[in-house]
């Protein structure tokens, strides 16, 4: 008999569906006052069950249960739990492997409690296999707010191994991706050592010109000491500032026909470690630029963000303008547009986060940005630290582009692994 996961099962192996395995139950809607004799209770919600069968509980929420629904709706080892609904985590499962002593969980969770003899912790796997294959998503018919309802899930086809058999497959499930996801932690460790590296080499260079083994000295424009040959000058003295303009958008002709690249907050998310700004999600035509405040500024124009998502920069490929959201530097003779941009880049992105208060975001005024300096090393010695840096930096990257590889086929195996295991296709004695 073929199921979801497979074409043949091995001898001794039945088919059936999860509510011949558990049973399932519901939680309760969330509640938030005491309706006279209640109960203020931890409860289980759906951002505490993570990918990958992780259960996270260091963010608990309280609500208020009758004593009959914590009886009802208890959790304990040997559990199940299983997100019913949202579009980022719907049908993710994870096992409990401890007592939850008065908790109960909202109705964005359904329980799986074992029936008999049954492993929780072998339905557990078979469900995360399940979701990695894409079967949830199409079984629960997607549309617009998915929901894996407790009813849908209890239909779920499982194969129901013999009860020793499940727990082998368990035991060898648990032992092997633990293997894996110990090997993936250090693997992702190492990348964000290899990013430090990377932040603290470019800023190192880019504001002392030679590689530092010290921390990371304090961001622009804090700058206490320099080279010989430096200076520190007003930024305006070296690049003539810039401000952006939105034309009116009442004025069709101005936005029809167009082939004139303008700078948008929808370009923002493309500049990051992006050098250089080729084309914008939006053009405007020559007629909009004589009619308004907008100017079409030369290639090689370093823009920076200033508000909404501040510190974002590129370099302009091609003329461009740029909307009110971004200021704009015509570099002169002394300042290379590329030693610029890795200041914007990574030296001066902790200054720029001082403009973030909270979560509110404020502008850097016009002000602020005339009032920026920069260290500015003589015009050659600019060009080799550019240089020396995309040739540094490109190692680092691709180091980090092959450990996240590296990760990225470590948790195939691991879900090829899962799948294989609860499906029968390995013989996990024989792993042992």
């Amino acid at each position: 008999m073929t199921g979801p996961l497979w074409k043949v099962l091995p001898d001794g192996w039945r088919v059936g569906q999860v509510k011949n395995a558990a049973t399932v139950t519901l939680g309760k809607m969330l509640q938030s006052k005491d309706s006279g004799s209640d109960v203020c209770a931890p409860y289980m919600r759906a951002a505490n069950v993570q990918p990958d069968g992780v259960l996270a509980l260091d963010d608990v929420n309280v609500m208020w249960f009758t004593k009959g629904e914590m009886d009802q709706l208890s959790i304990r080892a040997g559990d199940v739990v299983v997100v019913e609904g949202g579009q980022g985590g719907f049908g993710r499962a994870a096992y409990v492997d401890q007592d939850l002593p008065g908790w109960g969980f909202q109705n964005s969770i359904n329980r799986l409690r074992a029936i008999g003899d049954f492993d929780g912790r072998f339905i557990a796997f078979y469900l995360i296999a399940l979701r990695a294959s894409g079967f949830i998503r199409a079984y629960s018919n997607v549309v617009s707010m998915p929901h894996l309802t407790a009813e849908k899930l209890a239909r779920i086809p499982i194969p129901l191994p013999p009860v020793e058999a499940q727990r082998a497959i368990a035991n060898y499930l648990d032992r092997e991706t633990a293997r894996i996801d110990t090997l993936i932690e250090e693997q992702q460790r190492l990348i964000g050592m290899l990013r430090e590296r990377r932040f603290a080499l470019r800023v190192n260079v880019a504001l002392h010109g030679t590689v530092l083994t010290e921390e990371v000295p304090s961001p622009l424009p804090w700058v206490e000491s320099l080279p010989a040959g430096w200076r520190v000058v007003p930024l305006t003295s070296v690049a003539k500032l810039e401000s952006g303009h939105t034309p009116s958008r009442s004025r069709e002709d101005w936005w029809r026909d167009c082939y004139i690249p303008w700078v948008s907050l929808h370009d923002v998310g493309g500049m990051r470690g992006a050098k250089y700004l080729h084309d914008t999600t939006q053009h405007i035509s020559d007629a909009g630029i004589a009619n308004s405040s907008a100017r079409l500024l030369p290639a090689r124009t370093v823009v920076l963000s200033r508000d909404a998502t501040v510190g974002r920069t590129a370099i302009m490929g091609v003329p461009m303008a740029t909307s009110q959201h971004f200021a704009a530097w015509v570099c002169g003779p002394d300042l290379d547009p590329e030693y610029l941009w890795v200041l914007f880049e990574d030296a001066m992105q902790p200054f720029f986060d001082s403009f973030q208060n909270g979560s509110t975001i404020r502008t850097i005024g016009m002000g602020d940005l005339k009032a920026f300096r920069i260290p500015l090393p003589p015009l050659d010695e600019q060009r080799r630290i550019v240089e020396y840096l995309d040739e540094e930096t490109a190692k680092i990257d691709s180091l980090i582009a092959e450990t996240e590889r590296f990760v990225e086929l470590s948790k195939e195996r691991r879900s090829a692994l899962i799948t294989a295991a609860v499906t029968g296709q390995i013989d996990v004695r024989e792993a042992a």
